[in-house]
């Protein structure tokens, strides 16, 4: 060592390791060897992890080091961490134990780093006759601090508050080194002001050696911050640079008196017709919503209190099934329960109507079938009105306020509505029916005959007839009767077996009333059964036989000979007087149509004489 340098002290031991005072200078002949060592001068990192601080020195001639001792200062001394010789960690601090360890480049390395390494490290080289070379490194540690956590002030906060109310709290915990709060309200920062904003902030450290930051801001509120938006952002350092993280956005609730009132009918006063239901709906744009109450005006222009119907706390009086009665002035009074003051506001409400639909027949005396009639629809309203015309099926006749009809028959007769409609209001309308009722004796419409019908055989006869004055139906013959009544039509359905004296007789319907009778004749005729067809066919089919027969053998005879006969008129083959050595054959040449008729023939009963009519008769000798 040069001469005047300053003489390191001697170790003392401290837990196993020198523990040493800083000198106030180091050996200038050991500075101005060539031993060198150089450190950064800043190490940072996060708390838990491994933090790495480099030793480099140059030993001149390639010499190589003695030792290798690492101190970190503490209140002003040197604490011995650990010794390196030849590469291994000799005789380390207690207080690291089991978290150093050194690189092939000599780096000292600390795991798990928590705050408390937060120190200045520094690393002492010996290298022999070169001397002791040192430097030291500044161990940061950081923790990044938890996202912060707003609370608004929950209870609101009244615009008339004489001390400055509290807005919201902002907390951030375990944060290294300590962070700082700022305020912010619409995305600008708040700063102090005197009367107007306060803020508090304290500061905590943790037994692990991190800190909670708290921040509680105070300040006025007008009613335009029941909208506003407050919120905080926690800052810290890291490697250097400033960072920051924000809190959620908050809004307070904000108390202030009214200064507006608004009163309005729902829907809209001018489509209120009689039937609906209304609502008056009072708003006021005070923060609580006043106490309200409603009143509507009289005749003698004073009061009536209408607020125990009504909900005093949302504003609302409903008035259901509302008339022409209901229209008129309506109040609504607020109270400010705060300074006591009154509010009020009026509306008009306008309940459209119809009223007194007239239908007016003229004449008004009883129509009979042929006359003419006219309709007169009338009625009262403040609205425009339209006047319709149908018939009892719902079919529009007409339009206005006058229908007439002329030729008038039983079927004329119906109910006519007269439907009265505002088109200015929306489902305003009125109807009122009328009886056009035409008088006359009935007349019979629709009867059953002829009418088929069987021996015995139970049937329904039919008869319908329309008129007015209500007519009554009478039978000539016994059975069950049903009647039907549909508008001016009545329609009897009698239940009655066929006999003989009904099947030759028939059935007759009359139909009466104060102004006349009328009555049809049922004709009932017989239908044959199935099995007389049947020998009616049969019949028919012998005759055929029979004749063809008789014809082969004439025929025959004629061809052989033995008749030689001669035409002489027309002959009956049954007269006495006829020769009996002759025979005559009488051939019918029209085709036989009639059933009756074959019948007869059948039966050998006489036929008329224009049955004879195309016969020829032939007659030959023996």
């Amino acid at each position: 060592q040069g001469q005047g340098c300053a003489q390191l002290p001697r170790w003392l031991r401290h837990g196993g390791l020198p523990v040493l005072p800083i000198p106030d200078r180091l050996c200038p002949a050991a500075a101005a060897s060539k031993l060198e060592v150089s450190m950064p001068a800043v190490v940072e990192v996060e708390s838990g992890d491994t933090a790495r601080i480099e030793c480099n020195f140059y030993i001149p001639g390639n010499g190589s080091y003695t030792y290798i001792t690492w101190y970190y200062i503490d209140r002003s001394s040197r604490v011995g961490l650990c010794r390196i010789v030849g590469g291994e960690i000799l005789e380390e601090n207690a207080d690291y134990k089991g978290r150093l360890s050194v690189g092939e480049d000599k780096a000292l390395s600390i795991s798990r780093v928590t705050v408390q390494d937060a120190r200045t490290f520094v690393c002492l080289v010996q290298a022999g006759s070169h001397g002791v070379g040192e430097n030291h490194t500044e161990l940061h540690v950081y923790k990044v601090p938890e996202a912060p956590e707003i609370t608004a002030n929950s209870g609101g906060i009244s615009v008339q508050s004489s001390e400055i109310p509290q807005i919201a709290q902002c907390v951030s915990r375990n944060g290294f080194p300590s962070p700082n709060i700022t305020w912010h309200k619409n995305e600008e920062q708040l700063h102090p002001k005197e009367n107007t904003v306060k803020i508090l902030a304290t500061l905590t450290r943790e037994s692990s050696g991190l800190y909670t930051v708290s921040s509680t801001l105070f300040a006025h509120v007008t009613r335009e911050d029941r909208d506003s938006h407050y919120h905080c952002t926690v800052h810290y350092w890291l490697r250097g640079q400033r960072r920051a993280v924000r809190s959620q956005k908050v809004n307070v609730t904000v108390f202030y008196p009214a200064e507006h009132v608004k009163l309005q009918v729902m829907p809209s006063s001018t489509l209120v017709k009689e039937g609906d239901d209304v609502k008056l709906v009072c708003e006021a744009d005070g923060n609580p919503a006043p106490v309200f109450s409603f009143y509507k005006r009289e005749l003698d222009d004073s009061w009536q209190d209408l607020t125990s119907l009504a909900d005093t706390n949302s504003g609302v009086l409903n008035l259901h099934d509302v008339s022409k009665s209901s229209s008129g002035l309506y109040r609504c009074q607020t109270l400010d329960l705060d300074d006591m003051r009154q509010m009020e506001k009026d509306v008009e409400l306008v309940v459209n109507y119809i009223e007194g639909v007239h239908v007016k027949m003229e004449p008004s005396s009883p129509l009979q079938e042929g006359d003419s009639v006219r309709l007169s629809c009338n009625a009262h309203s403040p609205v425009a009105l339209n006047y319709q015309w149908s018939d009892e099926k719902g079919t529009k006749v007409a339009e206005g306020n006058q229908l007439f009809l002329s030729n008038l028959t039983f079927e004329t007769s119906s109910n006519f509505s007269c439907k009265v409609v505002a088109p200015s209001v929306p489902g305003l309308e009125q109807s009122k029916q009328v009886a056009v009722a035409v008088q006359g004796k009935p007349r019979i419409v629709a009867i059953s005959s002829p009418l088929y019908v069987r021996q015995d055989e139970v049937v329904n006869l039919t008869c319908k007839a329309i008129a007015f004055p209500r007519p009554s139906v009478h039978w000539n013959v016994n059975g069950t009767a049903h009647e039907y009544i549909e508008n001016q039509h009545i329609a009897s359905n009698l239940t009655v077996r066929v006999n003989h004296d009904l099947l030759r007789a028939g059935a007759m319907c009359r139909v009466s009333n104060a102004l006349g009778v009328s009555e049809k004749h049922i004709q009932l005729l017989d239908q044959k059964t199935p099995e007389s067809k049947g020998v009616i066919i049969v019949a028919i089919i012998v005759c055929i036989l029979v004749v063809a027969v008789l014809g082969s053998v004439i025929y025959f005879l004629h061809k052989k000979g033995k008749i030689p006969c001669g035409r002489t008129g027309k002959q009956d083959i049954t007269k006495p007087e006829a020769r009996k050595d002759k025979i005559v054959v009488d051939v019918k040449s029209d085709k036989l149509s009639e059933e009756a008729g074959l019948l007869q023939g059948a039966n050998g009963e006489e036929r008329p004489a224009a049955d004879q009519v195309g016969q020829s008769v032939v007659h030959c000798p023996s």
